[in-house]
């Protein structure tokens, strides 16, 4: 239990209490701040119970004892304060740089028997049907287009 104490600086604590205190911030990102501020032990005789602090923050035992262990692990205060980046999309795209390489090239090509000229929808069916892609809406040709700036006209 004594490695899980937290001993702030002076340097760290004034940089968590100005970001707790000003700015615009998201309300979780302040909520850790403040229970770290809370969870500080360093120059004070007495130190906040645990129950205590979490009604005074608003959160959970369980929530508390998260927080304690990413501010243990992480190099700084400022490391402690950043939002995970996410290291993929949650959904991996559907268009890759060689389908939209294809649909652009399927739209400066012929157009199709029975059709003065490319429509979207045209565009889209076709795509599917020469298997560039499983299913594909007019809207996402229109995006594909719009991006490297090709126009149907």
């Amino acid at each position: 239990m004594e490695n899980n104490i937290i001993m702030l600086n002076e340097d760290q604590r004034k940089k968590l209490e100005r970001f707790a205190n000003t700015g615009t911030h998201s309300a979780k990102l302040i909520k850790r701040a403040k229970t770290i501020l809370a969870l500080d032990r360093s120059n004070k005789k007495d130190h906040l119970r645990i129950n205590r602090i979490c009604e005074q923050v608003g959160i959970s035992r369980e929530a508390l004892n998260v927080i304690r262990k990413d501010f243990l692990a992480s190099e700084n205060a400022e490391a402690f304060l950043q939002r995970k980046k996410r290291e993929t999309p949650p959904v991996a795209p559907k268009l890759t740089g060689d389908v939209e390489a294809r649909i652009i090239a399927l739209a400066c090509s012929e157009v199709p028997e029975g059709y003065a000229k490319w429509s979207l929808r045209v565009l889209s069916e076709k795509s599917v049907e020469l298997g560039f892609v499983d299913e594909l809406s007019h809207m996402s040709v229109q995006r594909i287009l719009k991006k490297h700036s090709i126009s149907l006209t």
